[in-house]
């Protein structure tokens, strides 16, 4: 019998596994569920730095199927952005990943989601998209396709709401949209989102293979495996050691570098494709392909000079949760002193 495996931490994968998953068997969501425990395996997190958040949905029960050593909060339904917001800011060392579902973000959700958004709170905010509401029969989310048609629901005749969208009109500072059924590009992009210092948005379309996994669907395994067009081919290399990289020519590679000196390697498949830098090309990129029926998939738009909230907010670097009572709460002069500011300010 060989040793088994361990990570720099000394952790095996099993380490970071959750509970068995109560979901249908071939949901796009444990496919994602798997890829977290790959992932956080691979880049030797603690599980105990970590906090797993999530509102109502299939969706929102994947966070017991991975990191059973994490800490969690389950939500009320489209609440679990707030919840987020809290948790960061009293405590920045905690490494937040956030599950959410098309109706718990879309619909319910949209104006908590927009607001953290905004806010540039640091977490990876994981949007588990399938067009419908799983949990109670099928009826259509706020991402369901426009003329859609479900067994107990009926045709659709209102247009989708898209996350990746609403997500750059709030400012996000990373915006990806992936595959369940592509599980390298979910993998490295995950690796790249817990890498991003604010809010990474990752809109991962998660086929319902219930409810909703027909052909004509663009939540669906089939239409994904057909339609779906990367826009890179994405490999990230962790900084643990100098890492040399074989000249490129003009237009075949791209390095972004991200804060903590890890580099999003991006092989243009199309040099003319897209740049993920530019925000009105991101813009751009959505509208063209939801007009064309595209399924676009790869890193759609990163900034790395916006300020997270605490930055913003001017936090200090220790965590506010441990601070002492005496550091948190000014004496009552300071705050006398603040009151007789006020009044003369009148």
């Amino acid at each position: 019998m060989g040793a088994t495996r361990v990570n720099l931490i000394g952790l095996e994968r099993n380490d970071y596994k959750g509970r068995p998953s109560t979901l249908c068997q071939g949901c796009g969501h444990n496919s994602i569920s798997n890829q977290i425990i790959a992932v956080c395996y691979e880049l030797s997190i603690n599980p105990h730095e970590v906090i797993k958040l999530s509102g109502i949905g299939c969706s929102s029960k994947s966070p017991a199927y991975f990191l059973g050593r994490s800490h969690g909060f389950n939500a009320l339904h489209g609440r679990m952005p707030a919840i987020a917001t809290g948790a960061t800011t009293a405590n920045r060392d905690l490494i937040a990943v956030g599950v959410s579902g098309d109706g718990d973000t879309g619909s319910i959700g949209l104006g908590q989601f927009k607001h953290m958004v905004r806010r540039n709170v640091p977490i990876v905010y994981i949007v588990e998209n399938n067009g419908v509401y799983g949990l109670t029969k099928g009826q259509f989310s706020a991402t369901a396709d426009i003329g859609q048609e479900l067994k107990y629901a009926g045709i659709n005749d209102l247009p989708p709401i898209d996350v990746c969208i609403e997500a750059l009109a709030a400012d996000a500072t990373f915006v990806a949209r992936s595959f369940a059924g592509d599980s390298k590009q979910v993998r490295e992009l995950l690796k790249a989102a817990l890498s991003h210092r604010g809010t990474a948005v990752l809109d991962i379309i998660s086929p319902c293979v219930t409810f909703n996994n027909h052909e004509s669907s663009t939540k669906s395994y089939p239409y994904g495996k057909v339609h779906e067009e990367p826009l890179q081919d994405i490999t990230f290399v962790p900084e643990l050691e100098p890492i040399q990289i074989d000249a490129m020519n003009p237009g075949e590679q791209m390095a972004v570098e991200l804060h903590d000196g890890s580099h999003l390697m991006l092989k243009q498949l199309d040099p003319d494709k897209h740049d993920p830098t530019n925000k009105l090309a991101a813009f751009r990129l959505l509208e063209e392909a939801r007009q064309e029926q595209q399924f676009i998939t790869g890193l759609i738009y990163l900034d790395e000079n916006r300020a997270t909230l605490a930055e913003a907010s001017h936090l200090v670097d220790t965590p506010l949760a441990h601070l002492s009572n005496s550091q948190l709460r000014p004496p009552r002069e300071a705050l006398d002193d603040l009151m007789s500011q006020l009044v003369c300010c009148q």
